[in-house]
């Protein structure tokens, strides 16, 4: 009679190992067709790509903005309420991977390869450029606040809300009620079972998929400029070419592949592990040797000038139907939350495989503080040091028709040329922006062949390859269709454009999932225990005051295995029961 109230009963499923052949099939097929439409017809690619972005900005912007918010509110009130102690596992399951392990792994896969893109490049740009109607003058006292407050709002609590938001309900349906490790899987509750593992489901996860494809195709084009510009600084390069970046994609692609294949435990732990070493070498070299006493002061500052204006940079729209502020929103806040979106598939779901035996509140508390504190550190860091640098050498920006401009793929080579062991210290970049590639990489390789395997934890090694290379190929095949006019920097911006564009369906079934996640935790073993406890003694208390008036009461709670001796309480527990888990 109490079976389903001590722990989750895995559902029932059909085993059917090996490739889904439906999905991989019809998702193998358009990648493929894109890679040749790429090479064959860049031109039109480029057009392409660039026409759907201006749609989606233009009609769809405002989601993004509200979504993006609604999931913050959303994994919050999931942990504060009673759902938050349900763990991600059977009840006494204990967690696979070890704290430190766990960290390393979300932040690697979640935005390594951003945060060293962007780390010095985009609070510099916003301190040399405020987003339109701040009242706030380029290159002030109070530039450097709010340059620092909107680089937090775009890399902090939103992104990880938004990949909290799959993680949490993957995890949750794969590790506690026992279903495939499929997107799709998580909508049994609102769809029904038959939906979910029919057409319907298959269109989820083929979405899912193509989300992951473009999204990490992106990081791995910045990876690869970034590398790029790295190399020409140093001299190593007379000019970045798309021959060269595509020989870097290569070799990278081949690296990330092999890690892949290797496992999660012996590859991306690992590789994790080393990043997070490396990437805390280079920031105490920077916080040492760079203006320290400025970025101590620049901490407190930038996380209370987030928190103050918090709200005000939330409800930034293009209301107004001002041109600079739908060009700022487009090319900061809104292809951001697309471009975590289209990331969710694959980081939601590499998080939700390396938190199995973690509670909801664990899991939630710890994706979006931990990494919204290291890349609050990250950016006081080096944004503060890029922007001292620029005010002491003024050479951090360069002059672009008129206007200062930032060279994002350079800027950190830029400020570490300003300190001692640069050619040391820019080895180590490129290490690091490596290493981050190859993890991402390898992440979002598992969880396309886990899509493409009925949700199988670990896909078998050819879909992993296909995958991993179909990446590295998207990538290449965007930084080709630049090369046309020689500006690498517009084959990126046509492969974000690709990103945001598949972000879009994805957003709306990111919606769905959270309604179907709440259906799921509703009937959760953790909730009808309590459910029926407070029943329980609210039943016995009135009994006891009926039966025995206002005098002291005592509910006695004994084995249910004396029946004829059992007192009121016990009988009213074993009526609950049979009452509430009926069907």
């Amino acid at each position: 009679m109490l079976s389903g109230l001590t722990t989750a009963v895995p559902e029932s499923r059909p085993r059917r190992p090996g490739v889904d052949w439906i999905t991989f099939g019809i998702t193998a097929a358009l990648a493929i067709a894109f890679v040749v439409w790429g090479f064959v017809g860049t031109a039109s690619l480029s057009t392409a790509s660039s026409n759907a972005l201006d749609w989606v900005m233009t009609n769809a912007g405002w989601a993004f903005v509200l979504l993006a918010s609604m999931f913050v509110v959303f994994v919050l009130w999931l942990a504060a309420s009673r759902y938050g102690d349900i763990p991600l596992g059977s009840d006494r399951e204990e967690p696979e991977f070890s704290t430190k392990s766990w960290i390393a792994m979300m932040f690697s896969a979640g935005m390594g390869i951003g945060l060293m893109f962007y780390g010095t490049a985009e609070p510099l740009s916003h301190y040399i450029a405020p987003p339109p109607r701040s009242g706030v003058t380029a290159q002030q006292p109070e530039a450097v606040q709010l340059a620092l407050a909107t680089t937090l709002f775009h890399w902090t609590l939103h992104p990880w809300a938004i990949y909290a938001v799959v993680g949490v309900a993957i995890a949750y349906s794969t590790f506690r009620k026992g279903r495939s490790q499929l997107i799709s899987s998580v909508f049994a509750p609102l769809i029904g079972r038959r939906r979910a593992t029919g057409p319907l489901g298959r269109v989820i996860d083929i979405l899912a998929i193509f989300a992951t494809l473009f999204g990490s195709a992106a990081s791995l084009g910045l990876g690869a400029l970034q590398i790029g510009a790295g190399l020409q600084l140093n001299g190593w390069v007379h000019e970045v070419g798309s021959t060269l970046l595509v020989v870097i994609i290569t070799v990278l692609t081949i690296c990330f592949i092999a890690s892949a294949v290797s496992g999660i435990a012996r590859g991306v732990e690992m590789l994790s592990n080393v990043n997070m070493v490396l990437a805390l070498l280079l920031a105490v070299f920077v916080f040492l040797v760079g203006p320290t006493l400025f970025i101590l002061d620049l901490l407190p500052n930038a996380l209370g000038s987030y928190v103050d204006q918090l709200a005000r940079m939330a409800s930034r729209s293009d209301a107004s139907g001002l041109e600079p502020m739908r060009v700022w929103l487009s090319t900061w806040t809104v292809f951001y939350w697309a471009w975590w979106i289209s990331w969710t598939p694959f980081v939601g779901m590499f998080i939700a495989r390396i938190s199995r035996g973690r509670t909801i509140r664990q899991f939630v508390t710890g994706v979006l503080l931990v990494p919204s504190l290291v890349s609050l550190v990250w950016f006081a860091i080096f944004g503060g040091a890029a922007i001292d640098a620029q005010r002491t050498f003024h050479d951090m920006a360069s002059e672009v028709s008129g206007t200062l401009a930032v060279n994002a793929d350079a800027s950190l080579f830029q400020l570490l040329n300003h300190y001692p062991w640069s050619g040391v210290t820019t080895v180590l970049v490129m290490v690091l922006v490596a290493i981050f590639f190859v993890s991402g990489a390898d992440a979002a390789s598992i969880v396309m062949g886990t899509l493409s395997e009925h949700g199988t934890i670990e896909p078998t090694r050819k879909t992993v390859v296909f995958w991993g290379a179909a990446t590295g190929a998207v990538a290449a095949v965007m930084l080709l269709a630049g090369s046309l006019d020689g500006d690498m920097k517009e084959a990126l911006s046509g492969l974000q454009s690709l990103t945001i564009v598949s972000a879009l369906p994805f957003a709306v079934v990111m919606a769905a999932l959270c309604v179907a996640l709440v259906k799921d935790l509703r009937t959760d073993p953790v909730v009808r225990r309590a459910d029926l406890a407070t029943r329980l003694v609210n039943e016995a208390v009135v009994r006891g005051i009926s039966e025995h008036g206002h005098d002291e009461l005592e509910i006695v709670v004994r084995s249910a295995g004396h029946e004829d001796e059992a007192p009121a309480p016990e009988r009213i527990w074993d009526r609950l029961v049979g009452r509430y888990t009926r069907g």
